[in-house]
């Protein structure tokens, strides 16, 4: 093995002297350290070091106690301090104690014993030092009892907070007010209470400013739309119809009053926020509209011809009316655009549809080109007010077109039986009695119409009969009752009872109603095209006849002694099946059937009070008899 030396290297003696110094200078000044630190606590055991205050009152070589009452004596913060709440220009002065602060004393005490004697060897020298050369200030140990502050800060958040105002509009009267927006304010109690615990620690008056949170509105100003507001009401409204035809209605004026009520005024979410927008509320505008609309809307009417049957052409008599709707919904919102524009002489909306048969049209091209029915009825014996509602009746139904396919009804044609479009109180069949009503002698009317489609063999959809056999239903042109016709009677209460049938030709019809009052009768033609149909039928006849009860007499405070008036005729009860067949071109078509039951019909008589044997008044005035007396 080889081995390795090094040479010898000689240590300078010079530098392990200087390191030597250096240790022992050391050594010397840590123990003159501890030596300062042990004799001055030794020289301050059980007292505050020099320089030492809490809240500027100076505790030097106080015990703990001596500096806590020393502080309890000279410290009067907590009643005496003044801490200034502000908000903008209004503030509130308080003490700390009102807003929940108590100085400890003690523990402030302690705290400043505590200075010099923590913080180990240096920390504690340090804190000595410091004290004797310059003071030490120790921050004085406060308790706060931020529930007292709170409770404080929440009632004058009462004076203070204000609840958020949108802009708004009022109408008072035709006056449109604008109500300016107000923001909301609201103390932050919980961020303005980290504040007042800063500054109450500095123990020192001073000033909080109050946290307020504020919500501005969404909406602050709407004087623009009170100057909206003001142009609707500047003036009346006028509303009429587009293409005014001689005798339609209108216009309809709505005076400034009556906007005023109308005018609503709401809030809108438009995607960007909220906005206020000014118009007639659309409820009373559509309420204000559904007059309107009973005035103007109308179905539209074919243009009405009479047939020549000297020429075989149509000649025409009334004109075609185009039908119109008044849409609602559009007019609403037309309406409110132009009052937005300025504009208050504003066109309804109206929908309109043309009729399908115009004034050009011919009888070739609607195939009417001949008679195809007619049928008389006799109506002898009636009233002048019978006649007149059978006037006013018929006349409803001359010229009237029905298209091919179409279901005719009776009912949908008449339209409203009153006094005000011409109908007569006459008798009628109510309740079981024949009693004096609006219309009485329209049956006369329906039961020609009947007849004249039975007889041309078109499908009856509804037919209802008259509850008793009606001696006017049953009268021949020589006024005799024929028992045959019993059973081809059809009765009319709209909307509860109609009578329908069905145009099943491939051509129009045309009806023509021609009443003869002094001859007393009823004549009603269907002009088409004859398709090769023909009719023929059979009867029954009165069948299981029943005789009526016997008359009823009844007291009428009206009549005088001897007077006697008859209200109600007496009839048999019986049951009547007509059968009828309908050929085409010499085959049959289709075939139907008639029942009709009618009830035994009591005559009713009145007298005066008091009446002996009525029987026998009645007997002499032949009144109230059996009918088949």
């Amino acid at each position: 093995m080889t081995s390795i030396s090094y040479p010898y290297q000689r240590r300078n003696p010079i530098l392990l002297q200087i390191t030597a110094a250096l240790l022992g200078g050391l050594a010397l000044f840590l123990g003159a350290i501890i030596l300062w630190t042990l004799g001055f606590q030794l020289m301050y055991a059980g007292r505050i070091f020099p320089g030492v205050s809490v809240a500027g009152v100076d505790l030097s070589g106080l015990s703990p106690m001596d500096a806590s009452i020393k502080l309890s004596q000279t410290l009067s913060y907590p009643y005496t301090g003044k801490i200034v709440l502000r908000d903008g220009g209004r503030v509130w002065v308080v003490s700390p104690a009102q807003m929940g602060m108590a100085f400890d004393a003690s523990s402030s005490a302690q705290a400043a014993y505590r200075l010099g004697r923590s913080g180990g060897l240096f920390g504690s020298l340090d804190g000595q030092l410091r004290a004797r050369s310059s003071g030490a200030e120790v921050p004085p140990v406060i308790l706060f009892d931020q529930r007292v502050a709170h409770q404080y800060l929440q009632a004058l958040s009462v004076e203070i907070n204000q609840t958020v105002v949108e802009a708004s509009l009022k109408v008072e009267g035709t006056d449109v007010v604008a109500v300016p927006g107000q923001p909301g304010r609201e103390v932050d109690v919980e961020n303005t209470l980290v504040f007042l615990s800063a500054q109450m620690q500095t123990f020192r008056d001073g000033e909080v400013p109050l946290v307020i949170r504020e919500q501005i509105p969404e909406i602050m100003d709407v004087s623009g739309q009170a100057e909206v507001a003001r142009g609707i009401l500047s003036q009346p409204l006028r509303l009429y119809l587009p293409n005014l035809g001689e005798g339609d209605p209108g216009p309809w004026n709505y005076d400034v009053q009556v906007l005023a009520n109308m005018l609503i005024v709401r809030r809108v979410e438009n995607g960007q926020g909220a906005e206020i927008q000014v118009a007639l509320d659309p409820a009373k505008l559509r309420e204000a509209l559904l007059g309107i609309v009973s005035q103007v809307d109308r179905k539209p009417q074919n243009a009405s011809f009479l047939f020549n049957d000297a020429t075989g052409q149509l000649d025409l008599v009334a004109y075609a009316k185009v039908g119109r709707q008044v849409d609602v919904d559009a007019s609403i919102i037309a309406i409110n655009d132009a009052l937005l524009r300025g504009e208050h002489n504003v066109a309804l909306q109206v929908i309109e549809t043309q009729p399908v048969v115009g004034d050009t049209a011919t009888g070739q091209q609607l195939g009417i080109t001949q008679l195809v029915s007619s049928y008389t009825s006799y109506f002898y014996g009636s009233s002048a007010e019978r006649i007149q509602n059978i006037q006013a009746a018929a006349s409803r139904f001359h010229g009237v077109l029905i298209a091919p396919g179409e279901t005719f009804s009776m009912g949908d044609a008449l339209g409203d039986v009153s006094l005000d479009n011409g109908f007569a109180e006459a008798l009628i069949i109510y309740g079981g009695r024949t009693i004096k009503g609006v219309g009485g002698g329209v049956c006369q009317v329906s039961t020609t119409l009947f007849r004249t489609v039975f007889f041309a063999g078109y499908p009856v959809v509804e037919r209802i009969p008259h509850a008793y056999r009606v001696s006017y239903y049953e009268q021949t042109s020589s006024g005799a009752v024929d028992i045959n016709l019993a059973g081809l009677d059809a009765t009319v209460y709209f909307p509860l009872v109609d009578f329908k049938f069905t145009n099943d030709t491939p051509y129009w019809m045309l009806m023509e109603t021609y009443v003869d009052s002094g001859a007393r009768m009823l004549t009603w033609k269907i002009y088409s095209t004859n398709d090769g149909r023909s009719v023929t039928w059979e009867t029954t006849g009165p069948r299981d006849v029943v005789p009526p009860p016997k008359p009823l007499f009844e007291e009428n405070d009206e009549l005088k002694a001897g007077q006697i008036r008859q209200v109600d005729w007496a009839a048999n009860g019986a049951d009547v099946t007509v059968t009828r067949t309908v050929w085409k071109n010499g085959a049959a078509y289709f075939s139907d059937e008639f029942k009709t039951h009618y009830e035994p019909w009591q005559a009713v008589c009145e007298v005066a009070p008091g009446t002996e044997k009525p029987e026998r008044l009645a007997e002499r005035h032949n009144l109230c008899r059996s009918p088949n007396t």
